[in-house]
């Protein structure tokens, strides 16, 4: 089952749909299936038994109408996050090599411990919006495809086993990156947390149509050509592992976005290094969930 937030053009309005089971360009809005939510974040922090029967059986839902996908705007499927993302930086071994090289460091091998930083979501950008170049601040704009796992109910101080019983869904992210002000500041906030750095979506998957864990293929690709081809069995710390581990010491709440970091390709990883400029258009994918795609204006 896959959820998107979307608008119909000429309103504001953020409704929430669930895609038509043949077909994922097809799908229902939630509310001609009687079900009416705020948000996605309303959605999945007070979505009864009941209901998420409802969205189950949707497919089989009699004298509904039938929406478009193409015919509607493209919101992230959770807009507005209500706290930072958490952020895996260097969780695939090959990046994590391409990141020393680019920072003239010697790679000694993995992380022996997961590298968690937060990034700034003020909006989260849809399938289709731009990504802002910010010429005059930013001169080494670059793209991380990454898997977003989203936490479904309360979770402090869980096993590893019992991880993935607190997993919304799955979703796709661009961590846009500006690496020269990452580099600068030594840390990687604010280089990260730019209005539009963040495009997600297109849809949130739900956990319980997945295997456990899920296997993933995660790609990249600019002006068409292939830069990133990974896969979630190549993460250095699972994502059973780091919702437990981060559980141990604080609170993940309904809704909290976890980006599991990404695989090699990246721009700054190539030789010499290759950033994204106004006009580049970026497509970002997982196996499964779908793909986004935004242009560098």
């Amino acid at each position: 089952m896959k959820l998107l937030t979307y608008k119909i053009p000429g309103e504001e309005k953020e409704r929430l749909g669930v895609t038509y089971a043949s077909a994922f360009q097809r799908f229902f809005a939630l509310e001609d299936l009687g079900l009416f939510f705020e948000d996605m974040n309303d959605l999945i922090e007070n979505i009864t038994p009941e209901q998420y029967e409802i969205l189950k059986n949707s497919n089989d839902a009699k004298d509904i109408k039938v929406m478009e996908y193409d015919k509607v705007i493209h919101c992230a499927p959770i807009p507005h996050p209500r706290q930072d993302i958490i952020c895996l930086g260097l969780n695939f071994r090959e990046h994590a090599r391409e990141s020393t090289r680019y920072k003239r460091e010697t790679f000694d091998a993995a992380p022996a411990y997961p590298v968690y930083f937060s990034k700034r979501v003020n909006r989260a950008s849809g399938d289709g919006d731009v990504i802002p170049s910010y010429p005059g601040l930013v001169d080494s704009l670059d793209y991380e495809a990454e898997l977003g796992v989203i936490i479904g109910k309360e979770a402090f101080q869980i096993k590893k086993e019992e991880a993935y019983d607190y997993v919304f869904g799955y979703t796709v992210i661009n961590d846009v990156s500006a690496r020269n002000i990452q580099t600068r500041h030594k840390q990687w906030y604010f280089g990260k947390s730019m209005d539009g750095f963040t495009p997600m979506g297109p849809f949130i998957v739900t956990e319980d149509v997945m295997q456990r864990p899920p296997l993933f293929s995660i790609k990249s690709r600019v002006n068409q050509v292939l830069r990133q081809n990974g896969s979630t069995d190549q993460f250095i710390f699972d994502i059973a592992y780091v919702i437990a581990d981060l559980s141990q010491g604080m609170t993940l709440k309904p809704g909290t976005i976890i980006s599991m970091g990404t695989p090699s390709g990246v721009g700054m990883g190539m030789i010499p290094p290759r950033f994204l400029m106004p006009g580049d258009v970026v497509e970002c994918g997982i196996e499964g969930i779908g793909f986004i795609k935004n242009t560098v204006v």
